[in-house]
């Protein structure tokens, strides 16, 4: 009669408590756990990169935007308020107006138009008012209006009454 050749106990069969596992079995996991590492510590300081940090916009209240003797009828100026732009003019009459540069449709900055005495977005021909109020184009709302102070020759402009952020 023949005999059966032994074979090697495996390492399960060695430890006996059938959770062993086979040094291919170990090897692969340990090299996925490897390359799963390698691919977070690449990915990780991309995406970081990417998205922007969260910095704190200043709380301004107030700005001053020149000398009202220097600035001529009919005409406007960009002013930056913080980190928003605000459309300062003066009118024929030479009263000052106010009012936030970004349109309310795609935040687009708007512009004085003085041929049409309006405020214009050219992104989609939206036009406003001297009251700041949208009167065609895609704007769905009014422009926010700012508060203009002339103290002396100085023009100040603030947050109007009740207006928040």
């Amino acid at each position: 009669m023949m005999q059966k050749a032994k074979s090697r106990p495996t390492t399960a069969e060695q430890s006996g408590d059938g959770m062993a596992i086979s040094r291919r079995q170990f090897l692969n996991l340990l090299l996925g756990g490897g390359i799963l590492g390698w691919l977070g510590s690449v990915i990780y300081p991309v995406f970081s990169y990417l998205r922007p940090p969260k910095t704190p916009e200043a709380n301004v209240q107030s700005v001053k935007a020149g000398l009202a003797s220097e600035f001529p009828v009919n005409s406007a100026q960009i002013v930056k308020f913080g980190r928003r732009p605000v459309i300062l003019i003066r009118t024929d009459t030479g009263d000052f107006r106010a009012f936030s540069a970004t349109c309310t449709h795609l935040e687009c900055i708007v512009q004085y138009r003085t041929d049409l005495k309006q405020i214009w977005c050219a992104c989609h021909n939206g036009l406003y008012d001297l009251k700041g109020r949208n009167l065609s184009g895609p704007p769905p709302r009014p422009l926010e209006e700012y508060a203009v102070k002339v103290v002396g020759d100085e023009i100040n402009v603030a947050r109007s009454a009740g207006v928040g952020s």
